[in-house]
């Protein structure tokens, strides 16, 4: 049997070791960037570190605040948490640790900090609950991650643009609702596979240079190309790709936005058209006001007939191309144009008939209505043929005229304009002009029509056939 003593000395041995401890555990916990606080059974706080008490921006009453030091809680839908519901107040009720809720913790300055809690009941060694420890997750820097992310997903979900993101190996990873309305491909159709379902056959070549130029970490900016759709039809596009990178920094993929550029492409087509057209007109103009003098002089007997003659036709020009211009409307302000056929073909034949009895230009047949966008097309058709006439046809010369033969039924309208008495055409010119080309555009594009033209020795013959709904649409 042991002396008394001798246990007496070991335990007053022992004793330091155990003191050393605790003050060893105090100062690893003190020392720790995350917050811990532990509370006695009933949950008063019985320790806190100094985390802790920067997190909660006060320091709690030991043995008299309970359950968690913060100011206020709430839940993270901002409603009210109260202390005694709290986490830590759940784990020493339940006696089980809590985990994957999220809290809101509020300083006495006002400002909130998200948290994550991990209360933890402890238990003596019979089994007897003591108390808790908790430690408290600062997670704001993970929940402003979160929603920056959810935003950028939802700014790429909801964006018109095609955005979608591929392998180094170019399988498609992801694809959004604007891929989708562009391709025609829902997402789970394409994740997974090649990225050349979108690519053409003949511009498969690209997609390798593309892959490269991503490995060497390389941006590709509006590169403008075809791609093709789920139903097969060929849409151009402007890409810009540019390489996704892991958290270490290495290039794993490539994110893609394609827009469609077809409305831009046919809107400069469009802007040419008409910069070629008024390029057309002036020189038209200038060989029509040449025209005009030739013709005019033909006939002046002095100075002052030849400058009467010539303000005469360059003003009925003007009322010829006043038709071809929209006027508001006074009532309705919007824009209104009509007219009959007939008075259209007279205001363009004027500048041409000088002082004659006999018209240059003669009409024959239904005297049909014209309104809207059918005036600008035929009063720049007809104003076209007079124009060619004029420099190489039957108005070149004082004895040609023109007779335009009009039918109609109950969906097309039929013109045949006819020209007498000019230079003898000996053979068709070769290619076929600007003039001829808008001429055939206004025709097939804006009237839903037909023109061919026949080169006779004795003069050149046009037919012009529209649809008869085209005359009279505002």
């Amino acid at each position: 049997m042991k002396n008394p003593d001798e246990h007496t000395n070991a335990s007053s041995l022992s004793q330091p070791s155990l003191d050393q401890n605790w003050r060893d555990a105090h100062e690893f916990v003190q020392a720790l960037p995350a917050a811990v606080y532990t509370t006695d059974v009933a949950g008063r706080i019985t320790f806190y570190n100094e985390a802790a008490a920067e997190l909660w921006g006060v320091r709690p009453q030991i043995g008299k605040s309970e359950f968690c030091g913060s100011w206020k809680l709430f839940w993270p839908d901002g409603s009210p948490l109260p202390h005694d519901e709290c986490p830590m107040a759940l784990a020493l009720q339940e006696q089980r640790s809590i985990r994957g809720m999220e809290v809101i913790a509020e300083r006495p300055d006002g400002t909130r900090v998200p948290l994550m809690p991990y209360p933890t009941p402890i238990f003596d060694r019979s089994g007897v609950l003591t108390g808790a420890v908790n430690m408290l997750v600062d997670i704001s820097e993970r929940r402003e991650t979160e929603q920056a992310a959810q935003l950028l997903a939802a700014i790429v979900e909801s964006s018109d643009d095609a955005i979608l993101s591929k392998s180094l190996d170019g399988i498609i990873m992801s694809w959004n609702q604007g891929a989708e309305r562009l391709f025609g491909y829902t997402a789970a159709e394409v994740i997974g596979k090649p990225i050349l379902v979108l690519i053409p056959a003949d511009r498969h070549h690209e997609e390798p240079t593309f892959l490269a130029r991503l490995r060497r970490g390389e941006r590709i900016d509006h590169y403008e190309t075809i791609r093709q759709r789920k139903d097969g039809t060929l849409v151009e596009v402007s890409l810009t790709v540019s390489p996704l990178r892991n958290t270490r920094g290495q290039i794993v993929g490539a994110s893609k936005i394609a827009r469609d550029i077809t409305e831009r492409r046919r809107t400069e087509q469009q802007q040419h058209l008409l910069l070629r057209e008024m390029n057309h007109r002036i020189k038209n103009l200038f060989a029509l006001c040449g025209s005009i003098v030739a013709l005019s002089g033909r006939k002046a007997s002095s100075p002052g007939d030849l400058v009467s003659a010539i303000r005469e036709r360059l003003g009925a020009l003007a009322q010829a191309h006043e038709l071809t211009l929209p006027k508001a409307s006074e009532v309705a302000s919007r824009t209104e144009q009509s007219t009959t056929l007939h008075a259209l073909i007279k205001v363009i034949a004027s500048p041409y008939n000088g002082h004659t009895d006999r018209p240059r230009l003669s009409v024959s047949g239904p005297d049909i209505p014209i309104a809207g966008g059918a005036v600008t097309s035929f009063a720049l058709l007809l104003h076209e043929f007079a124009t060619n006439a004029a420099k190489y046809g039957a108005l070149s010369t004082p004895e040609g005229h023109i007779s335009i033969e009009c039918s109609a039924d109950n969906e097309r309208f039929n013109l045949t304009w006819r020209e007498h008495g000019g230079p003898r055409v000996e053979n068709r010119a070769d290619g076929e002009g600007f003039g001829s080309l808008l001429s055939r555009a206004t025709v097939k594009g804006q009237l839903d029509g037909e023109i061919s033209r026949d080169w006779r020795p004795e003069g050149l013959t046009i037919r012009l056939t529209v649809a008869r709904n085209r005359l009279n649409t505002q």
